[in-house]
């Protein structure tokens, strides 16, 4: 949920305004008109293609009507936020859409109050970025037929079926699974020197909570480590928040302590990058590269590119044409990304990563292929998995088809649905 490469760190100018009415009073609300910015260099012919169409949709429609809001439950200081801030800006920048943003939005009414303040501030596109916040903007937008509202990750509008609320997400799994390569790699060549034995190729992840984009997250990860070092596991523990520093440096440092030889995150602070850097561990990331932080540990991150969403809704507001209701993004379309290598990258990792992608994209590799992991030693060769979300939580879609488990964009909804332990992973508490 563009292959125009933004970096994650630019720093973003904020100009903060305290809105009054139905808002959270500790709000942050940023207001920015600009104009269009030139894009970075297309890395494939693929998304260069995807650019274009994109590029031609945009051709023509009258942006002057378009002003969007923007949602976030945390600020720039969190990655995942970060990642939202940057592109919500450039989308609007290079539309000329008048841009407002509201951060610091908890979970709850503050939410809803949030969304009405944008709505009566004469928004006509509202976006919101966190999985809670989606009762909220259902609430609004039942409120404010005539607007349209969007939001990451949730999973409710294709059994809402209101014409002004879509969930977006994007196939990060893939991003994840390319970044797993990159770990792998560097597992073998830590084998290779010596550093480890084979046995002792184990990945630490920490982990939010225990949702299934979190455990779709890790578990493509450590396919892609498994997929070139078949001697890998993975321990993951949780924190029980999105953004808690401490917990997350505490996570790290317990898998660390707990033999853990390299470190991943579905986590939005730089506490376990820190904790890596100091360890020595070698470390991907989450959202964006860590490498002026952690120059000597930083090897990959993956994220979601949201401009390509963003430039697409917002032209569907110009045009009065319908959103879609559940928006999936992918590699193709530049919506998932890789950063650049870190310096302790292993010898020939872009050329692995460069391969792995070409077949995604092409359809000669699936992340969950079945033939590649086990549950509880037996070969998944069925599942049913809860795609409508009814109040208890029963299957209602078969999703191994064709050899592999179909996630998330790949024929049902938007949200990642991936909820199935397999085996070579460990969790170490699943109290969230």
């Amino acid at each position: 949920m563009k292959k125009k490469v933004v970096s994650l760190l630019a720093a973003m100018a904020l100009t903060v305004v305290t809105l009054t009415g139905c808002g959270s009073a500790a709000a942050d609300t940023t207001d920015t008109t600009a104009e269009e910015t030139e894009g970075t260099e297309e890395t494939a012919d693929t998304e260069a293609d995807a650019s274009d169409a994109a590029t031609e949709a945009t051709e023509g429609a009258d942006m002057s009507n378009v002003k969007a809001g923007f949602i976030f439950l945390h600020d720039e200081n969190s990655t995942y936020d970060l990642n939202f801030l940057n592109a919500a800006k450039a989308a609007c920048e290079k539309l000329g859409v008048e841009c407002v943003t509201k951060t610091n939005i908890p979970e709850g009414q503050e939410c809803y109050e949030a969304a009405c303040e944008l709505a009566d501030a004469g928004c006509n596109f509202i976006f919101a970025d966190s999985f809670g916040h989606e009762d909220y903007i259902i609430e609004a937008a039942k409120e404010y037929p005539d607007i349209q509202f969007s939001h990451a990750t949730g999973t409710k509008a294709h059994t809402e079926n209101l014409s002004n609320y879509h969930n977006a997400f994007a196939s990060i799994y893939d991003g994840r699974y390319l970044a797993g390569i990159a770990a792998g790699r560097k597992l073998n060549e830590m084998i290779d020197n010596g550093d480890i034995t084979a046995d002792q190729a184990k990945i630490g992840y920490v982990g939010a909570y225990t949702y299934a984009e979190v455990i779709s997250g890790y578990t493509s990860f450590f396919l892609g480590a498994r997929s070139v070092c078949p001697t890998a596991t993975m321990e993951v523990t949780f924190t029980g928040s999105w953004y808690d520093e401490t917990a997350e440096k505490e996570g790290a440092n317990k898998l660390i302590e707990d033999g853990c030889v390299l470190i991943s995150q579905h986590a939005d602070s730089m506490g376990a990058p820190t904790a890596c850097e100091t360890a020595g561990v070698p470390d991907v990331s989450y959202n964006g590269s860590t490498a002026s932080a952690c120059p000597n540990t930083f090897l990959v991150s993956s994220r979601v590119n949201w401009e390509p969403y963003f430039e697409y809704a917002m032209t569907c507001v110009a045009n009065g044409t319908a959103i879609d209701t559940d928006w999936c993004g992918n590699l193709e379309t530049g919506s998932v990304e890789l950063s650049e290598l870190g310096s302790c990258a292993a010898e020939g990792t872009q050329e692995a990563i460069d391969a792995a992608k070409a077949d995604i994209i092409a359809g000669n590799l699936h992340v969950f292929d079945i033939s590649t992991f086990t549950v509880d030693g037996k070969t998944l060769d069925s599942y049913e998995a809860d795609i409508d979300t009814d109040p208890d939580y029963t299957p209602d879609h078969e999703v191994v088809l064709d050899g592999y488990f179909h996630e998330s964009g790949e024929g049902f909804r938007s949200a990642p649905y991936f909820n199935v332990q397999i085996d070579g992973i460990t969790l170490l508490d699943t109290a969230f």
